[in-house]
């Protein structure tokens, strides 16, 4: 199973060099992770910069990752650069890198690097193409710093998975430019109408990540007061983005855009599923479903399924067995999905082809791909199965880990139902936000 250094593995003493990344080494995380922190601003200075990079010390120290911080530009060079797993730009404004230095920082990205804009990182460098693609969204304005309700669109990936569904806070909001929502893949946003302010119509993201030309990059707006940096949540959320764009964590961050919810976290959402067999699934207070017992399913009989995309967020406890059933006939019986339907497996320690990812006893999946893009028990993992036709892919936290087509006459994926399973006594499985977009006809 995938094992990785966590944002909650605790080392010694994570320095912080202020102004100059030329001084004494930090100290290092076990694996070796850094963070730059740059500050540098051309416009408006924000007096929470020092609170912002006294907070990235702290989730260094406690996180297993060496912070440098800078305002000096002369730190983007190639050379210097190769030293960071990421790069945050800390309530940036206004131009403050030269034409050099962010033909270096554009390499750095395109060599794998990662970026974290914080706040005012929107509001940087204007005049150059690069830096907007990789921030998402450029700044336009702000009302008063008020109070707003956050709606939590993914609480899968680790910035948004300690958050519950409605994040409640003060800060001050922007409105953007433009909607990232096309080009990256949304965390939260704003309501609208829980502020006055807001002018992105009541489409307004207020912090996403995306893959960017070889790097990775993650943003957030929030983080313009003093008080930020001390809020449990905010800085939750400001750990999770580094642990992901460090490759601490793994998240699904390609833009997602025309689902509907066939469970979203309300026991009204479950009038279309029914429990077939024995066992159970607990909804949980944080709008998880939690199985127990077994063998069984819970299916989604609404409506059977043809051609779609199908994604939900899972996590196992620990060496836990469960599944989700595709292509299957109405049934109250869990043994008509198994020999009729195809199961993507969840049981990390199985053989090849009964483990995480795999077709369960038809294919396996691609393991080093697989073990790469899985989080480890107690964190949450993203699944994509596409199916269109006979042919099923599957996606773990965005990677593509399986491609398998049905040729067993006795069973076909063209047409049927959706399910996850409980499999038995001791395996703890929990699933949330199931939903799904069905795809138009192929040549369409």
């Amino acid at each position: 199973m995938h094992t990785t250094s966590r944002l909650t593995t605790a080392v010694v003493g994570a320095a912080l060099l202020l102004g100059c990344v030329s001084g004494p080494a930090a100290s290092h995380s076990a694996d070796g992770k850094r963070v730059l922190v740059f500050s540098k601003t051309a416009g408006f200075r924000h007096d929470s910069i020092p609170d912002g990079v006294a907070a990235v010390r702290q989730l260094g120290g406690t996180g297993g990752f060496a912070v440098d911080a800078t305002e000096d530009a002369g730190a983007f060079t190639s050379k210097n650069l190769k030293r960071y797993d990421a790069v945050v730009f800390l309530s940036t404004t206004g131009d403050v890198l030269d034409s050099v230095q962010q033909s270096a920082f554009e390499g750095y990205i395109r060599h794998g690097g990662a970026y974290v804009g914080i706040h005012a990182a929107a509001d940087t460098e204007y005049d150059w193409e690069f830096y907007g693609g990789l921030a998402g969204a450029y700044f336009q304005s702000h009302p008063a710093i008020q109070q707003a309700k956050v709606d939590v669109e993914d609480r899968a990936h680790p910035a948004t998975s300690e958050l519950a569904p409605t994040w409640e806070r003060t800060d001050e909001w922007y409105n953007y430019r433009s909607n990232p929502r096309e080009r990256a893949h949304v965390l939260a946003s704003l309501d609208e109408s829980s502020y006055t302010g807001g002018t992105m119509n009541g489409d307004h993201p207020i912090a996403w990540c995306h893959n960017y030309q070889g790097g990775r990059a993650f943003y957030t707006g929030g983080g313009h007061t003093k008080e930020s940096y001390t809020d449990p949540a905010f800085l939750a959320h400001l750990r999770g983005g580094i642990a992901w764009a460090i490759g601490d964590a793994q998240a699904d961050c390609r833009p997602e855009n025309g689902y509907r919810p066939l469970f979203d976290g309300t026991a009204e959402s479950l009038s279309g599923w029914k429990q077939a067999g024995p066992g159970s699934f607990t909804l949980d207070d944080d709008g998880s479903l939690t199985s127990s017992g077994g063998l069984g399913m819970l299916w989604y009989a609404a409506s059977p399924f043809s051609r779609y995309s199908l994604k939900l967020d899972w996590k196992t406890a620990g060496d836990d067995n469960s599944g989700v059933f595709v292509g299957f006939p109405p049934s109250d019986d869990p043994w008509s999905a198994v020999d009729n339907g195809y199961e993507v497996q969840i049981d990390a320690t199985d053989v090849p082809e009964k483990t995480t990812g795999s077709v369960y006893g038809f294919r396996s999946a691609d393991l080093k791909k697989r073990d790469r893009a899985l989080n480890p028990p107690g964190e949450w993992n993203t699944y994509e199965i596409r199916v269109e036709g006979e042919h099923l892919r599957v996606w773990l936290n965005g990677v593509k880990i399986n491609d398998f087509t049905n040729t067993d006459p006795a069973r076909s994926l063209r047409d049927g139902h959706v399910g996850i399973q409980n499999h038995g006594s001791g395996d703890e499985v929990s699933f949330r936000d199931i939903r799904i977009k069905e795809l138009p006809a192929k040549g369409k």
